[in-house]
């Protein structure tokens, strides 16, 4: 038999126990059977909430009562609250949920903050700051951080942000960070950039035997009589050039990879025959050595922003 049409629906299990001592109502109708334990121990706002004289203590004619049991009705909508409450259920009872949308991440965090659900945020947080989410969506994993507060999340953000270029686009999420927030990015991602131009005039850190020409048996390199800047060979004083113009916007170690298998196609179609043969081992020994020294230099900088 259906329910009728004003009558609340019921929550996907664990939120329907018979044995629940309060029901959330959420605000399209979705009854949550809910154990005030679990609650209280979450958040001390539930905690005084549940403190607070019951109809069963106090006649009040305004509390609905199903079942027995105390109806809160809550502002939040079933998708938002069923994911909020399976954060603050033990995990013998509920798995934290995946949540892949960012406008309900969003939510959820909105609401744990209002419900002073503080000790779960890094819990819903977890779910969203991947890799795979952090490589596709690090400016807006950045502004949630911030909108929650969060500071590990932030500086970790920030780092996969130096794949996105200096300037970025307008993303949905922009609304959600300050100025301030704004400028500390751009000032990390910018001191970033000239911490790893800083190395581009010295190339020492490059071992001899990784540049072509070093044995001597290169016949991309120039004449003796060639300017100092052409002493490695066309083709490698390009590579170092066109790679250090992408890292100025993108100083990241995703950047040298991308150079460098670029690199091996076009020495592999153009390079003389030794470096053809040689070359695409050396790049790829050159690829880790690299990304080290822009690992190494873009840890030094900090994310000026603290919570």
């Amino acid at each position: 038999m259906s329910n009728p049409p004003d009558s609340p629906t019921f929550a996907l299990p664990p939120f329907d126990h018979v044995k629940a001592d309060v029901i959330l109502r959420s605000s399209d109708g979705v009854d949550f059977r809910v154990f005030r334990l679990f609650l209280s121990l979450a958040s001390p706002f539930f905690e005084t909430l549940f403190d607070l004289p019951q109809p069963s203590q106090v006649a009040n004619a305004d509390m609905e009562i199903e079942d027995g049991l105390p109806v809160i009705p809550v502002s939040e909508g079933s998708k938002t609250l069923d994911s909020l409450l399976r954060f603050c259920y033990p995990c013998t009872l509920a798995e934290d949920p995946v949540i892949d949308d960012f406008r309900e991440i969003i939510n959820v965090l909105d609401t744990a903050k209002k419900y002073s659900l503080d000790a779960i945020q890094p819990a819903i947080c977890k779910s969203l700051f991947t890799p795979k989410v952090l490589e596709a969506n690090s400016l807006r994993c950045f502004a949630i951080a911030c909108r929650a507060r969060m500071q590990d999340e932030c500086v970790l953000a920030a780092k996969y942000t130096l794949r996105e270029p200096l300037v970025p686009g307008w993303f949905e999420e922009i609304e959600l960070i300050t100025s301030t927030e704004l400028l500390s990015l751009l000032t990390y991602h910018k001191k970033c950039s000239e911490a790893v131009q800083s190395f581009k005039g010295n190339l020492s850190w490059i071992p001899n035997e990784l540049t072509p020409g070093h044995d001597g048996s290169c016949q991309c390199s120039p004449p003796p009589y060639a300017s100092r800047a052409l002493d490695l060979g066309d083709w490698w004083k390009g590579f170092m050039d066109s790679t250090f113009l992408v890292l100025s916007d993108s100083p990241c170690t995703e950047t040298i990879k991308t150079s460098i298998e670029k690199m091996i196609q076009t020495v592999r179609q153009r390079g003389c025959n030794r470096c053809r043969d040689v070359a695409p081992g050396r790049l790829r020994e050159l690829d880790i050595i690299f990304r080290n020294k822009v690992e190494e230099a873009t840890s030094q900088i900090k994310l000026d922003l603290n919570y």
